[in-house]
């Protein structure tokens, strides 16, 4: 692609995202930032979360992926649906009912300080590193379309990056983005509908034709049942319920924009649409690879070693100018809704559960949330710099591996807290959230020996959290038994 299409293209796109970013900050306090005021109508907060769960992973690798892991990612994706179905009927109700703004503040109601501050921690770590890996992708493919173009370096582009998105969101916070991943998500989705449509018309292949087509592929399989494959359906469906309930309902990212919802009934029937088209857009994204994939064997085109690769070198070399911009205008506002939105939550979560704002009057808390706000954003750049460095697997892997190891502690703690009535020993609560990752990668790495060839998939999160599970248990005393009171 031309780099002058692609600069202006992109000049375009981020001024109406600073336009709206100024339009919605007009009169917003730190109380807006955080919460958006609880008056955000629940579909515009659906429709917006599904560019935010999607992120430029899942633009790019996902299809990419196809070629070697066929549709088994959509097993994962049914496992979503009763992740989804927890979050609306437990979690959510759960977080209204204490009025909460920050999630975490539920493990110091339910075990105490401690536990709210490692719960807290392990959602900053998660979070942090999970973003920085996805906004990793959308860098990657802005320094092909436009800055290698430019002879802009990629540590440079990158800063780049990161400055717009601190643009547009330190002022207004979760409400900007509820609007502007909003409009992202029309992006997003745009660009993955008409790239099936102009590879469509680039094969000769009709609506049925392109169904057969997908139908037909050995790459469109579905399910496996193999139990020492890692895309086993039970590993896959299981794996893809707990993972949408620490990556969604334990996650402040996702939740905090379910909070800004006016009441509980709103916030449920935004879970409820959400579901289904994320489920429905998973599906796009899966036939678009096996298309992908076609159109190279057809066109005589080498498969790039990296299949992250796919995409981008089809859409911007081969498909046209109008894929290309579809597909830079898509990647752009799949990476930045996600990665905007953690941005926001990241500081919301450090400045509610570790600065103690709620107690401090407006000029220290705005003070506190612009440091902050700050402080995640250089953070993100050094993380990025650091994976680009270390990074050897597929990107979509490598996301859902560190999740594996962040997210287990949240799901033993909140399931220890919601199943089980005993009081723990708090001070225990960070060594046994700490232990535990160490004990599953440990397991991870010698179940193959141990275990008849048992080898672990994306269900290593469900393994790291009934290790942190079975701690608390030790750490924990029995509940009182009231003693009745005499007539």
């Amino acid at each position: 692609m031309n780099t002058t299409v692609a600069l202006v293209i992109l000049v375009a796109y981020f001024g109406m995202l600073i336009a709206v970013s100024f339009y919605t900050a007009r009169g917003a306090d730190t109380t807006t930032f955080f919460t958006a005021n609880r008056q955000s109508p629940w579909w515009l907060v659906a429709f917006g979360m599904i560019g935010t769960s999607l992120s430029g992973v899942t633009f790019i690798s996902v299809p990419g992926a196809v070629g070697k892991i066929g549709f088994s990612y959509f097993q994962v994706v049914l496992g979503y649906i009763i992740g989804y179905l927890v979050i609306g009927t437990v979690l959510m109700p759960l977080y209204y009912r204490l009025n909460l703004i920050s999630i975490y503040g539920y493990l110091e109601k339910r075990f105490g300080f401690w536990s709210y501050k490692t719960g807290a921690g392990f959602f900053l770590l998660a979070r942090t590193v999970g973003s920085a890996v996805r906004l990793y992708v959308a860098a990657n493919v802005l320094q092909l379309a436009l800055f290698d173009g430019l002879g802009i370096p990629f540590e440079v582009s990158v800063l780049i990056t990161i400055g717009l998105i601190w643009l547009y969101t330190f002022k207004g916070g979760v409400k900007t983005i509820i609007l502007t991943d909003s409009l992202q998500t029309i992006f997003l989705i745009t660009a993955v509908v008409l790239t099936i449509i102009l590879i469509s018309q680039n094969l000769g292949l009709s609506f049925g034709d392109l169904v057969q087509t997908v139908r037909d592929s050995s790459m469109s399989q579905v399910f496996f049942w193999d139990g020492n494959d890692s895309k086993n359906f039970f590993k896959q469906f299981i794996s893809g319920t707990f993972i949408a309930i620490v990556m969604t309902g334990l996650d402040q990212d996702l939740m905090q924009k379910n909070l800004t919802c006016k009441n509980i009934g709103e916030a449920q029937k935004n879970m409820f649409w959400f579901t289904v088209t994320l489920v429905f857009v998973n599906f796009l994204f899966l036939s678009l690879g096996v298309l992908l994939y076609v159109f190279a064997q057809r066109e005589g085109i080498a498969i790039p070693e990296r299949t992250d690769d796919l995409y981008p070198m089809l859409a911007l070399n081969h498909l046209g100018l109008v894929v290309g911009i579809t597909f830079l205008l898509g990647i752009t506002a799949a990476t930045y809704a996600s990665a905007d939105s953690a941005l926001t939550a990241l500081t919301t979560s450090f400045c509610v559960d570790f600065m103690n704002v709620e107690n401090r009057p407006e000029t220290e808390r705005s003070r506190i949330k612009h440091a902050v706000h700050i402080g995640f954003s250089l953070l993100f750049y050094v993380v990025i710099i650091v994976f680009r460095q270390l990074n050897s697997k597929e990107v979509i892997t490598a996301v859902f591996d560190i999740a594996g190891y962040t997210y287990g502690p949240l799901l033993g703690l909140y399931a220890f807290g919601i199943f089980s009535k005993r009081p723990v020993m708090d001070r225990f609560v960070p060594w046994i959230c700490v232990a535990s990752p160490l004990l599953t990668y440990i397991v991870n790495e010698n179940s193959s020996a141990w275990f008849n060839g048992y080898q672990f998939g994306f269900e290593r999160l469900l393994l790291n959290g009934l290790f942190t599970f079975v701690g608390l248990w030790a750490v924990s005393r029995p509940v009182k038994k009231q003693m009745p009171i005499a007539a």
